[in-house]
């Protein structure tokens, strides 16, 4: 028994996330065998936490097949890494990847869904911020339960909230609920760049960008301005929502940032009192969306009250109810966003020294 007949059993194991074996997908890092004894590393590029164990099962099982081997250890690691955004676009200090959640339109629970999303992807084992960048409808300071004002250690910088093992920035924080943010567009999206650039992100693999809807100013300074590595599209299977739902779905693509995928939003709603399953919004709207633009199909979320009930109490499902059937839901739904995102081009803009032209 030698490293390389483990390593061709590994070639046989099917990460069941990917649908790719270990070997193909470059997961194994390292193989190390004494005597009888077995261990190997792997590197995952997305977060997976809860499905570790299966994995693990997996490997242990198959490389017990391999005639001599006696104790087998598997240690999975998680290693994400930045990946191509557009062109002419620097990464911003901090942050590795960004991820912009955006509707056509309002009242789809795209908020919701970008919280939960953040959430359920920090559950999953990343390090995840969430910006606001909705400066007229700032949401998640309630979504998130926080109150208070950031804090600036060096007078320029603003250091980010933390709520459930996730960071946050909201212009939110800094204005009462109250008031009204009576601001033209160019402020608006002044404010937006500095919410991104002047907070001291830490070390995020994933900032979440809870967009506002429609396809204005901030969607357009997103896209040209800041490293977007892909966009989900949140509509609900309602014909109004989708026509709008279209409509952000091209233009993202227009403006080259790739659509990571499509989640329909209350797609069913199942009666608490009696059980009565019913498609109070339509049904199939969002998968004929994807199909009709060969974009992925992320999955479906239920209208169900609790959701909205915890979010607004500062405990969002994931956190709230983590063995719910929701909550699996999301984060179901996060490893395919991270699975999309890992599998898109690494970013090496990094690795290039900068050129400096001097007299001597």
């Amino acid at each position: 028994m030698t490293e390389a007949d483990i390593q061709q059993v590994l070639a046989t194991v099917i990460d069941p996330l990917t649908g790719r074996d270990l070997a193909s997908a470059k997961a194994v890092r390292k193989v190390v065998v004494s005597g009888a004894d077995v261990t190997i590393d792997l590197a995952l590029g997305y977060p997976a936490r809860s499905q570790h164990e299966v994995l693990r099962t997996a490997v242990t099982d198959a490389v017990r097949q391999v005639p001599g081997v006696g104790r087998v250890k598997v240690d999975i690691a998680t290693r994400i890494v930045s990946h191509a955004v557009q062109r002419g676009v620097k990464l911003i200090p901090g942050v590795k990847n960004i991820v912009a959640v955006a509707s056509g339109k309002g009242g789809v629970g795209k908020s919701t869904t970008a919280v939960n999303l953040a959430l359920a992807l920090a559950q999953e084992g990343a390090t995840v911020g969430i910006l606001d960048a909705d400066i007229y409808g700032p949401s998640q300071p309630i979504m998130l339960g926080i109150s208070g004002r950031p804090e600036s250690t060096d007078g320029k910088t603003l250091e980010p909230m933390i709520a459930h093992g996730v960071q946050s920035m909201s212009i939110g924080y800094m204005i009462d609920q109250d008031t009204p943010m009576v601001w033209r567009g160019p402020m608006v999206t002044q404010a937006l760049e500095q919410l991104l650039k002047d907070t001291r992100w830490r070390e995020v693999d994933y900032l979440i960008v809870d967009m506002p809807p429609g396809t204005g100013d901030i969607q357009l300074t997103l896209a040209q301005k800041v490293p977007v590595t892909g966009a989900v599209i949140v509509t609900t299977p309602q014909d109004i929502a989708l026509i709008d739902a279209r409509k952000g779905l091209k233009m993202f693509e227009k403006v080259g940032v790739p659509i990571v995928g499509v989640v329909e939003n209350m797609s069913i709603h199942v009666c608490s009192h009696c059980g009565h399953a019913e498609h109070i919004f339509g049904a199939g709207g969002a998968a004929k969306l994807c199909a009709d633009y060969k974009v992925p199909f992320l999955g479906s979320l239920p209208l169900d009250i609790r959701i909205r009930e915890q979010a607004d109490s500062g405990q969002p499902t994931v956190v709230a109810d983590p063995t719910s059937k929701a909550a699996e839901l999301y984060r179901d739904i996060a490893r395919k966003v991270a699975l999309s995102v890992a599998e898109k081009a690494a970013d090496f803009s990094a690795r290039f020294p900068n050129i400096v032209v001097q007299n001597t």
